[in-house]
């Protein structure tokens, strides 16, 4: 697997016209260059990933040690290349190219692209155009027909060393690395692209979204001989809650609050306490499930809000790892959630320390 990741997020988003470069712009609940860069280490098929950046002041989150952080250059071009030289000391295979404006592609194209340059040197992806095509040059304008239009897209790939060749020799400007190939007359592999996978050029093209808000609650008994889980965390305890699943109050809140927020009922009519296979499952599945499935209808969250209500445990104690397993399952940042650990002042069956509650409150955004 040795194959490596260029992610350009250094362009000057001038047709974007906004004081912060499209790259960084929060699109989906996180900066844009984002999705390209978590998609692409999820996917495991990289062995490096570089992130060229106008500015590395923009960069907030702590990266693995696989990926590198290099400043760009003044042009696409430039950038490129400093990308590639860059690469040159990591002894890489195979190099895949992408613009950070493109934040909707998926993995498996990026497995597409590697298995045909098994036996190719250069594979682009394309999609055919839609729309009657004209090309004007010198005051001539010309008809294309659309069926021999290539609309080429991002990532591109590469043999490493047959692209650093060309593009170190390169003395102009182009638009794409697959126009190194084509200049020059080398072949090239076309593979078919994804419609879902379109470039973020203005401002409109991420401005179409709306919120909306849920709130979720869960409470459950302690009882002797029953596990602790709180927030996706095995707690050690002498007592743990009943419940049909393994009857973890916050991710169950959790739950809750995000069915009522995408308009999707509840967890009771969703994981029926009478189905079977639902019996003493962990709720981080169904959590994941609604995740899934809210990302299929297009919602993402924005934030959750968690009071854990119980006399013991403290809360405290477990509140960052809680933090980390619930970003993970809900594939947002840490930022985006806040945990607080409340008492009942010894009132009622909590502060007796028979039960524990929990309640959520979420948002969740749409893009149209």
């Amino acid at each position: 697997m040795n194959n490596c990741f260029i992610l350009l997020a250094s362009g000057q988003s001038k047709r974007f016209k906004s004081k912060k470069p499209k790259q960084y712009v929060s699109y989906k609940n996180k900066p844009l260059y984002e999705h390209s860069l978590d998609k692409v280490l999820k996917s495991g098929l990289f062995k490096y990933v570089i992130l060229v950046v106008n500015n590395n002041f923009c960069i907030k989150r702590k990266y693995p040690k696989n990926v590198k952080i290099i400043k760009g250059g003044k042009e696409r071009s430039d950038s490129s290349l400093l990308g590639l030289k860059y690469a040159k000391k990591l002894n890489v295979k195979n190099v895949l190219i992408h613009d950070a404006a493109r934040p909707n592609f998926s993995i498996k194209i990026l497995k597409n692209i590697l298995n045909y340059l098994k036996k190719n040197k250069a594979v682009i992806p394309y999609i055919n155009a839609a729309d009657s095509i004209k090309y004007s040059f010198k005051n001539t304008t010309y008809n294309l027909l659309r069926k021999n239009a290539l609309l080429t897209q991002t990532p591109q790939g590469f043999r490493y060393k047959d692209l650093f060749k060309i593009a170190l020799n390169n003395k102009k400007t182009v638009q794409d690395e697959a126009s190194l190939f084509i200049d020059r007359s080398l072949k090239v592999k076309f593979i078919k692209g994804e419609n879902t996978n379109y470039k973020i050029t203005y401002k409109k093209d991420i401005e179409t979204s709306k919120t909306f808000y849920g709130i979720g609650f869960d409470v459950h008994r302690l009882v002797p001989e029953r596990k602790l889980y709180l927030g996706g965390l095995k707690i050690k305890s002498n007592l743990g809650t009943l419940g049909h699943s393994d009857g973890d109050p916050v991710l169950h809140a959790i739950t809750d609050a995000i069915l009522g927020a995408c308009k999707m009922g509840d967890i009771g009519q969703k994981f029926s306490n009478k189905n079977k296979k639902y019996k003493n499952i962990r709720s981080t599945i169904l959590l994941k499930k609604v995740i899934n499935e809210i990302k299929l209808k297009n919602y993402y969250i924005n934030n959750l809000d968690i009071n854990i209500i119980t006399q013991t445990p403290k809360i405290s104690r477990y509140k960052n790892k809680m933090i980390k397993s619930i970003s993970d399952i809900c594939e947002i940042s840490p930022t985006q959630i806040n945990i607080k650990g409340k008492t009942t002042e010894k009132l009622g069956l909590i502060g007796k320390e028979k039960a524990i509650a929990c309640e959520v409150i979420t948002s969740v955004i749409t893009y149209a």
